[in-house]
């Protein structure tokens, strides 16, 4: 049987790419999750082998997501390039106080607008969706700096209506949950580099493959203090003694100090509240 798409979510569709067709030829900031991957996809069928995704490529991007960005970009059919970004050797990034995230997106949008020219587009686009302005973003201040386009915003288009835009697309990230940037697991005043974001970068490929768990964090706190947040109704399953003793001597291994469950669960983006408590000074 055929499956009756919703005529609202068609015209949500054709709205979003009429959108991005009357800005030019673009760019997409694009790390290949559900947001970006539907604007991309809205820009490919705006501008064809005009658009381009641009990915940034860093130790605080996991392998594992850059595979993902590659294959889904594929899917499309737009074009993709990798940018390597040096966030990491600016101190204001290196120090992550609260405003670490406009340090990392201020250096990736400085590097693609010089690509502009080069790429035959006329400006950069990314996946800020509606949802977002109520969090804690410096990212999104670095956009408006340099005059980057947020699509999904000017529609004001929330996280519930992307993902139906996804699915409307078929596209294969539709269900994938979110996956911010390593450096984001790193508690705001501890020092962001490339050993530690390596370390959580093995330390949730080893919790995944022992567990299958889809959606979870390991957090890294002061004094390499692992803390891992899961579903509530998985913290049983990791306390089983096996899983529990194979995670404490994998992450001990891996060079944390102690390893901790949260007991209130997995929470995204749950260490933006601890903001206020936090000098600026890192550790």
């Amino acid at each position: 049987m055929t499956q009756t798409i919703p005529p609202a979510l068609a015209d949500t569709a054709s709205r979003l790419v009429d959108t991005i067709r009357s800005y030019g030829p673009v760019a997409v900031a694009f790390s290949g999750g559900v947001d970006s991957a539907v604007v991309a996809k809205a820009a490919f069928e705006a501008w064809g082998s005009q658009a381009v995704a641009v990915t940034a490529v860093s130790p605080s991007l996991a392998a594992s997501e850059l595979l993902i960005a590659r294959d889904e970009a594929a899917r499309i059919g737009i074009r993709h390039i990798e940018i390597s970004t040096d966030e990491f050797s600016r101190d204001e990034y290196r120090r992550n106080a609260g405003d670490r995230c406009f340090y990392c997106k201020d250096t990736l949008y400085s590097l693609a607008a010089e690509k502009l020219a080069e790429l035959q587009v006329v400006l950069i686009v990314n996946g800020a969706n509606a949802d977002d302005l109520g969090d804690h973003r410096p990212g999104m201040k670095a956009a408006a700096d340099h005059g980057i386009r947020s699509p999904l915003i000017e529609l004001n288009l929330t996280k519930s209506d992307v993902r139906n835009l996804a699915r409307y697309w078929d596209l294969s990230v539709s269900e994938k949950p979110a996956a911010p940037c390593l450096a984001s697991r790193i508690a705001y005043g501890v020092e962001v580099n490339e050993e530690r974001v390596a370390r959580i970068e093995q330390a949730e490929a080893f919790l995944r493959e022992l567990t299958s768990i889809s959606e979870f964090r390991v957090r890294l706190e002061a004094n390499e203090l692992a803390r891992i947040e899961v579903p509530v109704n998985e913290i049983a399953r990791i306390c089983v003694a096996e899983t529990r003793q194979a995670l404490v001597e994998c992450f001990r291994t891996l060079g944390f100090r102690s390893v901790t469950i949260d007991l209130e669960g997995f929470r995204s983006g749950n260490l933006n509240a601890a903001l206020s408590l936090v000098q600026l000074g890192a550790r």
